[in-house]
């Protein structure tokens, strides 16, 4: 009886005051009753790499592939020493303070299997299982970061031993080897990879749930009596439901998370509900933010009372990230955005800066040519491998705000400290909802939705995830960047400060093949001045005009430029 008792205290101990996530009918709720809708993130891109990642996409797209190349310039252990480097850094303390602190409370680890245990044919006995030290103690550090900072983990397999469909690139399938759903020995071991996950975290509050097969993508073969393939899905439901068993053996707490086939959102010939603390979880990428998109998993939610999860979403802009956050929010659905790094990322909250060298190991890699020297090479993996450090990368907090800040509120902040006198880049403009600190008119990627529609929406791919276009700029001063592919009406909101209520002049630089013009209004749209911009003969044709006698009043002025045909591209202002 003292020994019941003793464990009774201890578990309290564990979980009655920590915020251990369960189901409650639709809800996800801790140990409190209180409803919980998981804020997330994915570390996508740390255990496991796919190609448009690390830009080799074109020539190699999963990681084994990715391995291969990098091991053709510097050797096996050269790759190895890569590697180790990359994982060491890709994801640190740091990291997790700094998503709990941008308003985080949840993230999703993307797992590689082979960080675990071997592939089934270099297993040393045929059937057994050697486990690797090496991805637990990564999982280990992870949930210590995680716990320090009160925000969930939730394990996702995103690459199960074999691979789980012919999306070859997010699951690292190897096609010369047996998949997944073709191999017992694979399932086998995907099933003994949970028990083990779940033995060792089973008393752990701040681990969310378990995510058990990242998208799988298979075409599963068989019919139903009537004719129909809605039993097609049978091999991933009894999969499912036989790793749910694995896990429930040691630990009965935590939710469990399963997956629809194709990318997640194909419920088809669902068996009987096997667990009672279980959450269905989809996958949401370019398409319209509004309850038709969603109405199939709002539906799948209310005939089983189960919890629904968007488990995985982003790669847009960030009109549609916070668009999709507040349809989201009305229906309390939690999720995870994707991914947290990637080189020349601007869809992320954070980005990683490629280098010449590395780029010059890309077109090697894609065009052929002189192959760089193993030195060469060597230097060029090791210093991308330093900038995914966290200390090295570039915040994005357009990003973080359109997921935050702009969802509950349409007011602008300044992007910069801007003061007049001083000069005024163009990529510059004001933090907030297009509408209130911007307006353009390709501003979404809805690909899914409608293929003409599919859209760059920041056309030049740098600096900023909204609509506004930016460019590399040449000019000879210049931010590195310029706003271009202007169109009529649109419009860039800057804040600026003065000391003096008085009139100033504005040198507006600017470059562009067609004629133009610019007005300058207030944010109450109230004209305060306009020029003409005559064709300058070239997009970085770069000239100067002025105008004089722009009124602005002591303290804060928010002040637009209104491109009247479009066309024009604009490098910077200066405020005399």
């Amino acid at each position: 009886m003292k020994r019941v008792i003793l464990l009774s205290i201890l578990l309290l101990s564990q979980f009655g005051t920590s915020q251990l996530l369960k189901t409650d009918g639709q809800k996800i709720i801790n140990d409190k009753g209180e409803n919980i809708q998981l804020l997330g993130l994915g570390l996508g891109g740390w255990m496991l790499q796919e190609g448009y990642m690390l830009k080799t996409a074109d020539f190699a797209g999963p990681q084994h592939k990715i391995k291969e190349k990098i091991t053709e310039l510097i050797g096996e252990d050269g790759m190895k020493d890569f590697y180790q480097a990359y994982l060491k850094n890709g994801i640190t303390r740091q990291d997790i303070d700094f998503l709990a602190k941008a308003g985080f409370n949840s993230v999703r680890l993307p797992m590689h299997y082979d960080l675990y245990t071997f592939p089934i044919e270099k297993e040393p006995v045929k059937g057994q299982n050697t486990w690797l030290e090496e991805g637990f103690e990564m999982t280990d550090n992870l949930l210590k970061w995680c716990a320090a900072n009160k925000i969930y983990l939730i394990l996702d397999l995103h690459a199960a031993p074999g691979g789980q469909g012919n999306d070859v690139n997010i699951s690292d399938n190897d096609k010369t080897k047996p998949s997944l759903w073709e191999s017992i020995e694979n399932q086998k071991k995907t099933i003994a990879l949970w028990k083990k996950l779940a033995e060792r975290y089973k008393d752990e509050p701040w681990i969310g749930g378990y995510d058990l097969i990242n998208e799988p993508n298979i075409n599963f073969t068989g019919k139903n009596p009537n004719g129909t393939d809605e039993m097609s899905n049978a091999p991933l439901w009894k999969l499912q439901k036989d790793i749910t068993a694995a896990i429930r053996e040691t630990d009965k707490k935590h939710i469990i998370f399963i997956e629809g086939n194709g990318w997640g959102n194909n419920y088809n010939g669902l068996i009987p509900i096997w667990d009672s603390n279980m959450v269905f979880s989809f996958h949401k990428y370019w398409n319209y933010n509004n309850d038709e998109t969603i109405q199939s998993i709002l539906d799948l939610r209310t005939k089983h009372n189960m919890p629904i999860w968007l488990g995985e979403t982003g790669e847009n802009s960030n009109v549609w990230f916070t668009e999709l956050i507040q349809l989201l929010d009305r229906h309390n659905i939690g999720y995870a955005f994707w991914p947290m790094k990637k080189i020349d990322n601007i869809a992320g909250i954070t980005n990683v800066k490629i280098t010449p060298e590395y780029e010059k190991l890309l077109n090697y890699w894609k065009n052929g040519g002189e192959k760089p020297s193993k030195d060469y090479a060597t230097k060029a993996l090791m210093k991308i491998a330093e900038n995914y450090k966290f200390s090295n990368v570039e915040i994005k907090n357009d990003v973080i705000d359109a997921m935050f800040r702009q969802v509950n509120e349409d007011s602008t902040k300044p992007f910069k400290n801007h003061q007049a006198p001083g000069k005024v880049f163009a990529s510059d403009y004001d933090l907030g909802r297009m509408g209130s600190a911007y307006l353009d008119k390709d501003f979404v990627n809805l690909w899914v939705s409608n293929p003409k529609k599919r859209s760059e929406w920041n056309s030049g791919q740098q600096m900023r995830n909204d609509g506004v276009d930016i460019y590399l700029c040449h000019d000879s001063i210049s931010n590195s960047y310029y706003v271009g592919k202007t169109e009529a009406e649109e419009w860039l909101q800057y804040t600026i400060d003065t000391k003096f209520e008085k009139n100033y002049s504005f040198s507006i630089r600017y470059a562009g093949k067609n004629d133009d013009g610019i007005r300058l209004e207030d944010a109450s749209g109230k004209l305060l001045a306009k020029v003409s911009l005559p064709s300058t003969g070239g997009d970085e044709n770069w000239k100067t005009v002025s105008i004089k006698n722009v009124p602005l009043k002591k303290g804060t002025n928010k002040i637009r430029l209104h491109f009247e045909s479009g066309g024009s591209n604009l490098n910077y202002f200066e405020i005399q």
